[in-house]
């Protein structure tokens, strides 16, 4: 039994695609339930089976929803892979229903609340696993490294950049794999964050500099990016492999040119984040803190 997030396209439903293809029921959480549905039909017959859901992140009311529609339907659940997310490039900011930047509020904070809500499935279905989409952009460069700014993390008093506001969020979803991680050892429960790679979906962010950036790089797609199946396997490694509970908390990447250091590329699961704001537990344990209060648990 698997909820896999951000099902209706891309990476998302290209791993719900192969989870059922291995005879897996997944349900597949999204927004556009019509989209989710119309996409599945196309799966033919596997060996498994699914359901669509609706749940929108960027709402936390819909989110607490699913999960009581979920723990009213099914008692178990062996894995959580959280892959909704969203960018927004532009330099004016948008906000969720419940007033939290876009770009964290729907890759981090709706997903905190979702996973938070299902660990009692989890840890009744153990041995189980989480996944939950970083991204490489979470690193930043030498001059520039991402962090979660606590002090202004709805970007009031700064000026707004969608692409900054992006990797600060993946910041946030690589600290919360890791300190959920921790706390969940000997329960059977294990966590992950994952890169799945640069995907050739319809993700990618709508404003113009990134359009501009698409054309641009579109003869060259091929090489630098990889095929919705190519980018799945990250998640489906985290999901299923024997190995990955043994590093509870990692950052598992498919691979970047943004990664210098041998260790960094692909090959080397897990990852080592050139971040070193990505791997502060205290930092970790303040945002646990904050995301409590600000989605209310």
């Amino acid at each position: 039994m698997y909820v896999v997030t951000g099902a209706n396209s891309g990476v998302g439903l290209e791993t719900s695609k192969q989870l059922i293809k291995q005879g897996g029921h997944v349900i597949m959480a999204c927004r556009r339930v019509d989209a989710g549905e119309e996409e599945a039909k196309a799966f033919g017959d596997l060996k498994g089976s699914y359901e669509v859901m609706k749940v929108d992140f960027a709402d936390l009311q819909s989110v607490r929803n699913f999960a009581a529609k979920f723990k009213a339907k099914y008692d178990r659940l062996d894995g959580l892979m959280c892959n909704a997310g969203a960018l927004f490039s532009g330099d004016q900011a948008q906000y969720t229903k419940d007033g939290i930047e876009m770009s964290i509020g729907v890759s981090y904070f709706g997903h905190f609340l979702l996973t938070e809500l299902l660990l009692e499935q989890l840890k009744k279905s153990a041995p189980a696993r989480v996944g939950i989409l970083s991204s490489v952009g979470h690193a930043g460069n030498a001059k520039n490294r991402y962090k979660v700014h606590f002090e202004d993390i709805n970007w009031k008093n700064r000026k707004y950049n969608g692409v900054d506001a992006y990797c600060e969020a993946k910041v946030a979803v690589n600290l919360y794999a890791m300190e959920l991680g921790e706390r969940l050892k000997g329960t059977g429960v294990s966590t992950a964050s994952v890169h799945p790679g640069w995907a050739r979906s319809n993700f990618g962010g709508s404003g113009v500099m990134m359009k501009v950036l698409r054309v641009f790089l579109y003869p060259f797609r091929n090489s630098i990016t990889n095929s919705n199946e190519e980018s799945a396997q990250t998640s489906l490694h985290v999901l299923l492999s024997e190995d990955a509970p043994q590093h509870s908390g990692a950052y598992f990447s498919q691979h970047s040119v943004l990664y210098r250091d041998k260790e960094c590329r692909k090959g080397g699961w897990p990852m080592t984040s050139p971040n070193p704001h990505a791997k502060d537990m205290e930092a970790a344990h303040q945002l646990v803190k904050l995301s409590r209060q600000m989605v209310a648990l």
